[in-house]
């Protein structure tokens, strides 16, 4: 009964945020499956004519189709970059394949007898399509529509992934936080426009099957064709001159990095006359950088070992200062990426564990854990599995072989710990959650994991549009330490306070705004 009410209290306090992300997943689902529509059911058509045509196209559909999601984004992301263009494009391929096939399959399946009747009277082609095939065959094409319809609205929760908002944003940013009122709330939403857009279908196939349509008057045809070019010609015009002042600031898919993305489009919006788009929850390193290089994104945090580790596949170097150079040198040549001076917090990895385990095999550091993982059980997220700087160091270094290993992401690590489905978990030395959990961290006594101090990177195209903007990001240098980022974590993801919010109130503490 507590957690309805909860729920509840939480959907009063944050209903206009879940109503603004119900209408960017209707406005993306509904142009997504128009999208697709249109090219689906004339694809449909055209590949009736011939039955090798229509293997080939019908089997490169049910290829898309069996790609997963996250993947197909991923190819996606460097060809048209982030935000909506992405998930749009994801949710238009995924849609095609029930389109084309209940198109085709409706119109072949009709009885030749019928449209051997049809020739008979001397009906051409076209009007045996418009006047027989089609009417026929439209309950058929209508499921496929509905199936793509329904389905639509699930993988657009992805959208969030790429910085296109959507209902997904809620799902994403719970699973974080391990905030299940947050989860409903965006999964809640989606399930019932899933059901109301498989309503709205099915009363435009009864519509359709009762009803001729009549046909439209020319010049009503050209009156709306002249309007449609005036509204995407204005729209253009409008976009051009909305974007020549703005920067994109984006994020990665945890608390910290949402934390950031706010803090700092907040810090230039009033410190300057530059607007900022917000892009947190982009996923993971590659996909930021992805964006930044491709100019989708023109700030963001990245973190020195990351930076040194990840993207350059350089070899461990523990000195703070010397990371921060060979990182800052590599993006300047290579990425045309400047990098700031460091925020002031080292967000390293750690391992975690609760105070009970930590008590039970007294251990204080990864050395004392080492003795003992092969009676432990590690959850972690799959790039801690992946990433050349953490696991694989740990068994090297430390001798570590864990009796078994869990690829988990974001909270549900810490939901897994706390259920006691796992004894350690991998995490980053300024997670909120630590506190929230009451976890003991285990010191790093061989050092294996590099620093990770965070810094403000720039595209030096953005720099050179807007040179206020690196006195206006360095106002954060040093502001920051381990402690206080631990505690604006905490701030969203145990109080349930809202990113921006925290942010704002940080920089107003700081002084940085007014």
């Amino acid at each position: 009964m507590n957690s309805i009410i909860g729920f509840f209290s939480f959907v009063q306090d944050r209903y206009q945020e879940i109503l603004r992300f119900f209408i960017q997943h209707i406005e993306l689902t509904v142009l997504s499956v128009i999208i697709a529509i249109i090219i689906g059911v004339p694809l449909g058509i055209i590949i009736t004519k011939n039955k090798k045509v229509s293997s080939i196209v019908i089997g490169i559909a049910n290829i898309i189709q069996a790609i997963p999601s996250l993947a197909l984004l991923g190819f996606l992301i460097p060809i048209i970059g982030i935000g909506s263009k992405p998930a749009i494009v994801m949710v238009i391929l995924y849609s095609l394949l029930p389109i084309i096939k209940n198109t085709y399959t409706g119109l072949v399946g009709i009885n030749p007898n019928i449209i051997e009747a049809a020739q008979g009277i001397g009906m051409t082609e076209s009007q045996i399509l418009k006047m027989v095939k089609l009417p026929l065959a439209l309950p058929i094409i209508m499921a496929g529509i509905r199936i793509s319809a329904v389905t639509a609205v699930g993988l657009m929760t992805i959208a969030a992934f790429v910085g296109a908002g959507g209902l997904g944003y809620m799902v994403f940013t719970g699973v974080q936080s391990v905030n299940s009122n947050m989860i409903l709330a965006g999964a809640i939403p989606a399930c019932i426009l899933a059901l109301i857009m498989d309503f709205v279908i099915s009363k435009i196939e009864k519509f359709a099957t009762k009803k001729k349509k009549k046909k439209m008057p020319s010049k009503y045809k050209k009156a709306i064709a002249a309007i449609l070019c005036i509204i995407i010609v204005a729209g253009s015009v409008f976009y051009y001159n909305s974007s020549r002042n703005r920067i994109v600031v984006g994020g990665r898919n945890f608390t910290e990095q949402i934390v950031l993305v706010y803090m700092i489009g907040e810090l230039v919006e009033k410190n300057s006359d530059i607007k900022v788009d917000y892009k947190p929850n982009l996923g993971g390193t590659n996909i930021v950088l992805s964006a930044m290089k491709s100019g989708n994104v023109d700030v963001s945090v990245e973190y020195t070992g990351t930076g040194l580790v990840n993207v350059m596949k350089h070899k461990l170097i523990h000195d703070p200062d010397k990371v921060y150079n060979t990182v800052k040198d590599y993006y300047n040549k290579n990425f045309n990426i400047e990098w700031l001076n460091p925020i002031g917090f080292n967000n390293t990895y750690v391992l975690a564990v609760s105070k009970d385990t930590a008590s039970k095999y007294n251990l204080n550091t990864i050395s004392d854990l080492a003795k003992v993982s092969n009676q432990l059980r590690l959850s972690c997220t799959i790039e801690f599995t992946e990433r050349s700087d953490t696991l694989g160091p740990l068994k090297n270094s430390y001798g570590i072989n864990f009796k078994e290993i869990k690829g988990v992401d974001g909270g549900l690590r810490y939901t897994a710990l706390n259920e006691k489905k796992s004894d350690v978990i991998d995490a980053f030395s300024t997670d909120g959650l630590l506190k929230q959990f009451d976890l003991k961290s285990l010191q790093d006594d061989k050092k294996v994991f590099p620093p990770y101090y965070a810094a403000t990177i720039v595209r030096k195209d953005a720099l050179e549009k807007h040179p206020e903007l690196k006195e206006i990001l360095n106002k954060l240098s040093g502001k920051i330490n381990d402690e206080t980022m631990m505690e604006l974590n905490y701030k969203v993801d145990s109080l349930g306070q809202q990113p921006e919010a925290v942010a704002h109130e940080f920089l107003k503490e700081q002084g940085l705004i007014k």
